[in-house]
């Protein structure tokens, strides 16, 4: 399948997700709970990168785009409108970013919307963190979490190869009249702010790497420890691993 066909494929998906949503309030709300709640658990599990340091532009990156409980809708859009223009527009080696972005997302609100569903059937509690578990228990999908999460790692690498790349700024740069005149602003933005907050990391003795093996050590400790038959809710919300 090429890129633009998989592209389509993936927005359609969120297309459907949403109208599934959109026709049920109760379903909508908990899904957007989820969002929030997920969100608040990235700022917990990376409040000391986010607060300062070499990582936190990179982190906030990470918050914002990836792990935010922001509205994505008009960039779907783009991406569905202009699908088959991007390979022409974008520089190739952006291409395999975008794509992987699409995936990444059209997964992750497959999730959200089973860990929504998951959420309403939670029994009445006044602990959030208890809802959450409850959730994620039920759903399940460890294979999907594992394969969400080298998406995630994926993208940052791809990002970080696209620093090594001769003359791609400028490139990128040169881009931004035609890209915004297709209605590729959204994504155009997304690249080049990854493109510069990678671009600064490489300059670090750790590089990019240093960062994403954090990312990827503690979404794997999380992980392991959520899907654990006992859960320690209380040691959890403790330690601030989850919000309250």
């Amino acid at each position: 399948m090429d890129s633009a066909q998989f592209i389509r494929n993936s927005v359609s998906d969120v297309d459907r997700g949403r109208m599934t949503i959109a026709g049920d309030p109760e379903l909508a709300s908990a899904v957007s709970a989820v969002k929030i709640y997920q969100s608040l658990r990235f700022q917990n599990s990376y409040r000391d990168l986010i607060a300062s340091g070499p990582y936190q532009a990179a982190a906030r990156f990470f918050l914002e785009e990836l792990y935010g409980c922001v509205d994505y809708s008009r960039r779907d859009a783009q991406f569905a409108r202009i699908a088959g223009a991007i390979e022409r527009l974008l520089p190739q080696q952006a291409v395999a970013t975008a794509v992987a972005l699409a995936r990444l997302h059209a997964m992750t609100e497959q999730l959200d919307l089973l860990m929504g569903r998951a959420w309403l059937a939670a029994p009445a509690t006044e602990v959030l963190a208890e809802t959450y578990v409850f959730a994620w228990h039920t759903v399940g999908q460890e294979e999907q979490r594992a394969s969400q999460l080298q998406l995630v790692l994926r993208l940052g690498r791809d990002l970080d190869r696209l620093t090594r790349t001769p003359g791609l700024r400028l490139a990128m740069k040169m881009m931004r009249r035609p890209a915004h005149a297709a209605g590729l602003h959204e994504l155009q933005l997304f690249l080049e702010s990854g493109f510069d907050i990678f671009a600064s990391l490489a300059k670090r003795k750790t590089g990019a790497e240093g960062f994403l093996s954090l990312i990827e050590a503690r979404e794997s400790e999380l992980m392991r420890v959520l899907f654990a038959n006992n859960v320690d809710i209380d040691r959890l919300l403790r330690e601030a691993i989850l919000p309250s």
